[in-house]
């Protein structure tokens, strides 16, 4: 890699986590005068926006979200810079959702964002992690066991579906903080007090 692709993987890394770093959930609550992490859940996910302001403004939340993972990634696919360095910028993305600078790196559960940077990375990884969120939901209802079951199959799926080793690696750390994010969710699941999804 010459110096001058280095800067601009540099600057495409840094890009791709300011705008993870967007709230798009906060910033759609405040427009319809609520902070939403003083409601509900007290995250500003999709799930929460959803609840909390209703199902448009959950869905442009979900939408949103997951452009900001999508966008940075396609934007290097179709460059000239070689393909696994999408990976990076993917996680730079999913980082800053998760650990926004605009929030004082805090931020939301990582989930419609990881589907972004897997839809531009590994889309059929994502499409079988999607079916296995589709089922659980179906099933079970609730949210977050779906978010988790699809973060855990990602690194399988990605591995054996035969992606190089820094796409499996990038998965594998973003299936973990995922996975993490949702320790709460985790908790209540066990203790049988999650609140279960209604459409």
């Amino acid at each position: 890699m010459t110096g001058n692709s280095f800067i601009i993987c540099m600057l495409l890394i840094g890009s791709a986590y300011l705008i993870g770093s967007i709230p798009t959930g906060l910033l759609l609550g405040k427009a319809y005068g609520i902070d939403v992490r003083n409601e509900g859940s007290g995250n500003i996910g999709a799930t929460n926006l959803y609840r909390t302001v209703g199902r448009r403004v959950g869905i442009i939340t979900l939408i949103g979200d997951c452009l900001k993972g999508l966008f940075p990634v396609l934007l290097v696919s179709y460059s000239s810079l070689p393909a696994e360095f999408a990976a990076w910028v993917g996680l730079a993305a999913f980082c800053g959702h998760v650990f926004s600078v605009f929030l004082a790196f805090k931020g939301g559960k990582g989930v419609a964002t990881a589907l972004g940077v897997f839809l531009g990375l590994a889309p059929l990884a994502i499409a079988i992690a999607i079916a296995l969120f589709v089922v659980v939901m179906f099933f079970w209802r609730y949210v977050s066991l779906g978010s988790i079951s699809a973060a855990a199959v990602m690194p399988p799926a990605v591995f054996f579906l035969g992606e190089s080793r820094t796409v499996t690696g990038v998965t594998l750390v973003i299936a973990i903080i995922v996975i993490i994010r949702h320790r709460e969710n985790i908790g209540r699941l066990i203790a049988g007090t999650e609140n279960k999804f209604k459409a």
